[in-house]
């Protein structure tokens, strides 16, 4: 099993999601078998989803763990905030978002969300590999 973690701050946001994509790609692209495209591409869209989230709704930090297991790919984000995602309508006038959440549980074969008992939680996706 391959694993990894990554630490993404807010001092750049669009910066420490690139990151966290760069990081999700370099992983990706280190496994054996390696994955087709397409769901390479996804796991690192649920990523840049999940840690973008996280970033804005978390605290302003979190860490980013990527799994590897034989026949899927576990991306889970660690963040400061007890709250869990929600469901909610995406914004199509402001542009405030609403699209993450729901796209990530529509890629993914399952999500959880965990709250730790060091405080926070983990967002989970499982991903079919």
């Amino acid at each position: 099993m391959d694993a990894m973690s990554v630490d993404v701050a807010t001092d750049r946001p669009a910066g420490s999601v690139a990151v966290a994509r760069d990081s999700a790609r370099s992983f990706l692209e280190g496994l054996a078998p390696a994955l087709a495209s397409e769901a390479a591409d996804t796991v690192v869209l649920v990523v840049s989803e999940l840690v973008t989230n996280a970033l804005r709704h978390g605290g302003g930090t979190c860490t980013l763990d990527l799994t590897a297991h034989p026949d899927s790919i576990e991306v889970a984000v660690h963040d400061h905030s007890p709250d869990a995602p929600r469901m909610r309508t995406p914004d199509l006038d402001v542009g405030t978002g609403g699209f993450g959440w729901p796209l990530v549980n529509r890629l993914a074969t399952a999500t959880a969300v965990t709250l730790r008992a060091t405080g926070g939680k983990t967002v989970s996706a499982l991903l079919s590999r």
